[in-house]
């Protein structure tokens, strides 16, 4: 059963940073592309960032280019990503997500449960 678990998200003031994390498990890692993506209070699903199976390539949402970081640590079958210089529009629900191939912008078959990521003062 493929698992996807976040972790990492809580209450940070504008300006600030957040490491975010998801363990994976139920399949082989390394044999995926991964990515994260998020909702905002009353808004839809937003694409984030992607990774390939190796980390070789990423791939950013124009608005998080330069404040964000995808990162994936096979060994530990783990996703990260890095967030800094958090705005209030970065509010969102953020969820790891299994792509459905090896290779990135395949689509997405798995999601995590989610993590807050509330950025206020």
């Amino acid at each position: 059963e493929v698992q996807l678990v976040e972790s990492g998200g809580g209450l940070v003031q504008p300006g600030g940073s957040l490491r975010l994390s998801c363990a994976a498990s139920g399949f082989t890692f390394d044999d995926y592309a991964m990515s994260w993506v998020r909702q905002a209070p009353g808004k839809g699903l937003e694409w984030v960032s992607a990774i390939s199976w190796n980390g070789g390539s990423t791939y950013y949402a124009e608005s998080m280019k330069g404040r964000f970081t995808i990162s994936r640590d096979n060994a530990k079958n783990t996703l990260y990503l890095q967030m800094n210089s958090l705005k209030s529009e970065d509010t969102a629900v953020y969820y790891c997500a299994k792509d459905i191939t090896i290779a990135t912008m395949s689509g997405i078959d798995y999601w995590g449960q989610g993590t807050q990521v509330t950025v206020s003062s």
